[in-house]
């Protein structure tokens, strides 16, 4: 089974590996690196088509899976604090967590939740960042409902619809995956690109 692929996870585990993806790639650190839309995205069109999962299983796990994974994340920041983000020898985590940071701040702390969660990378480090920031529990978990229902009900949707309407579908699941990694990396290029405009001397 291949941790990065998609549909290896899924037809291995089936709508559990939506579940423990979601719930690892939101709520452990370790997880940054895993294919969240495009896992979602994937599932959804294979209840169309392939191995067949259950769409209304798969609607119910992708939600609970990030909800679940986002209130534990926000848990381990507020009991270990920011040094959890800062650890020595891993810099895209650092970076990362510099992008959450200039989220909550350029949007405020609803906004910013619910944004990260299209963000791949802000979305892992931006809940046990509110957490280690001491934020509101209560108006964490409000937005984080919300961003998780609309992120991970919105993408599985999405490929199933995409699935229903063109027939044989799943024969060009590969590049269909690679472009759904390529839009998701396109917020963080902007990010990267406002950061190095930014930072330029003034003439």
């Amino acid at each position: 089974m291949n941790l990065l692929d998609p549909q290896s996870l899924l037809s291995q585990l089936g709508p559990w590996a939506v579940l423990l993806v979601m719930f690892a790639e939101t709520g452990l650190l370790i997880g940054f690196f895993l294919p969240g839309d495009s896992l979602l995205f994937t599932a959804g069109l294979l209840t169309t088509t392939g191995i067949h999962l259950s769409l209304p299983l798969t609607l119910v796990f992708a939600p609970l899976g990030a909800i679940a994974g986002a209130q534990v994340g926000y848990l381990i920041g507020r009991r270990f604090g920011p040094s959890l983000l800062e650890r020595p020898g891993r810099p895209r985590l650092a970076q990362a967590a510099q992008r959450a940071r200039e989220h909550l701040e350029s949007y405020g702390v609803g906004r910013a939740v619910v944004l990260a969660r299209f963000v791949p990378g802000v979305r892992t480090v931006m809940n046990p960042l509110v957490g280690a920031l001491r934020i509101d529990a209560r108006k964490f978990t409000l937005w984080q409902v919300a961003g998780g229902v609309v992120w991970t009900v919105g993408l599985v949707l999405a490929g199933h619809l995409l699935g229903s309407q063109i027939p044989g579908v799943d024969k060009y699941l590969l590049p269909i995956i690679a472009v759904i990694i390529i839009v998701s990396l396109i917020p963080v290029g902007l990010e990267i690109l406002r950061q190095r405009r930014g930072s330029r001397p003034i003439a």
